[in-house]
């Protein structure tokens, strides 16, 4: 059962029950996923996004934007409006897919797994992680790699409290710790 699917049928009048909530549009629910890599070296070199865009893109299967920073500070010799990473918002289906892949396919593929962190959530709802390389993810072809990178993915939800987000995440199927 796709994700979408299993959120409508399922876990949207279990989460309504387990909140109590009579109306269904008051339920938590995924509203996107941000994906997002750091370059240091996109500063001085503007042929460096184009490897890591290009992984991005199979990633998250749309192309990323170009972040750019937002002031100068010389203590990292950054400039205003250097790019320093790539960052790509999904919704709707591509959301979905996503996250049904990295529950299924990512996260079993990581060495050492034991779950995802329960502190991770920011007191509003949202979820972040950090995985520590991109080739962990089927599309990416190891040997077309220039460097092994980490990405950042934060899942944002219409969940007011980090409880709620927690059981959606929960049902929807992202692997918590155990006994945490």
């Amino acid at each position: 059962m796709k994700l979408e699917e299993k959120y409508k049928k399922e876990v949207q009048p279990k989460l309504a029950e387990e909140l109590g909530l009579k109306n269904l549009m008051a339920v938590p629910r995924l509203e996107k996923v941000i994906i997002n890599i750091g370059l240091k070296e996109g500063a001085e070199n503007k042929g460096a996004l184009e490897s890591p865009s290009q992984t991005l893109a199979l990633i998250a299967g749309q192309k990323p934007k170009i972040a750019r920073a937002k002031q100068s500070i010389a203590g990292f010799k950054l400039r205003a409006g250097a790019p320093i990473g790539l960052v790509a918002t999904l919704r709707g289906r591509k959301m979905h897919d996503f996250l049904e892949k990295l529950f299924k396919i990512v996260f079993p593929r990581l060495r050492d797994f034991q779950g995802v962190s329960i502190k991770s959530f920011d007191g509003h709802g949202n979820y972040s992680l950090g995985l520590p390389e991109q080739i962990v993810f089927p599309e990416v072809d190891y040997a077309k790699i220039d460097k092994v990178r980490g990405l950042e993915i934060t899942v944002v939800t219409t969940s007011k409290s980090d409880k709620g987000a927690k059981r959606l995440l929960e049902l929807l199927g992202m692997p918590f710790e155990k006994g945490k």
